[in-house]
């Protein structure tokens, strides 16, 4: 391995920053989960047996797309090769592998968590539950992938949750999404049966969205000087 920390440092530091907002959010716990954002034919990558939420970021390696270390001290997290495949197969930007809680118990009954709620529709609408396979095997992974298709989120059959995006922040926030929406599922279910957008609805939501540029965050613009 190699000792060239110095190696997309600014990367290495934001999967750190990403860590330990999930941490705090309570979707990562001790060394369980995986993070990592790609920057061309790099990816950076939490190492294996880091505690996420206090995360530093010297516990990030740096990685090619064949999985070979070229930066950082540490082994990289055993869900390597689910990372990488996300990349190579949808090009994405950043993936998030989390046993948070709500979407963790969920993975234990579901078969799918259904369209319930309109934010859905960010991560690609009803979220698969990939069948079960032993952590860190390329069976696992490809399990996974095919579950990502045409989704931005998937539910890893009695093992946790993964998320990709563009960016590392829009990943961490799916992450925060999938869990919001695993509770309010899980909050539904115990007080009856849950009702399911169904395609007509789920149109109507995206044709709204796009008239009213709904879900586009704004900067707040900076202060004005008071004239004189």
């Amino acid at each position: 391995m190699t000792d060239s920390s110095s190696a997309l440092g600014r990367e290495r530091a934001a999967v750190a920053d990403a860590c330990r907002r999930l941490g705090a959010a309570g979707l990562l716990i001790g060394t369980a989960g995986n993070v990592s954002v790609r920057v061309g034919d790099r990816v950076a990558v939490t190492a294996t047996g880091a505690v996420l939420a206090q995360l530093t970021a010297g516990q990030v390696t740096v990685v090619d797309l064949d999985g070979n270390v070229v930066g950082g001290r540490l082994r990289p997290t055993s869900e390597l090769d689910l990372h990488l495949g996300v990349y190579r197969r949808y090009g994405t930007g950043a993936v998030v592998h989390t046993h948070a809680p709500m979407a963790t118990a969920l993975s234990c009954v579901l078969d799918e968590l259904p369209c319930i709620h309109y934010q859905l529709l960010a991560l690609g609408g009803t979220v698969r539950v990939a069948p079960y396979a032993t952590f860190g095997t390329p069976e696992l992974a490809e399990s996974v992938l095919t579950a990502l298709d045409g989704r931005g989120a998937a539910l890893m059959a009695n093992h946790g949750a993964v998320t990709h995006a563009t960016t590392l922040d829009q990943a961490v926030e799916h992450a925060l999404l999938l869990e919001w929406a695993c509770g309010v599922y899980q909050h539904a279910a115990a007080l009856g049966r849950p009702r399911v957008l169904d395609e007509q609805r789920r149109r109507a939501v995206i044709e709204a969205a796009l008239a009213r540029d709904y879900g586009t965050t704004h900067p707040v613009p900076p202060a004005q000087e008071e004239s004189r």
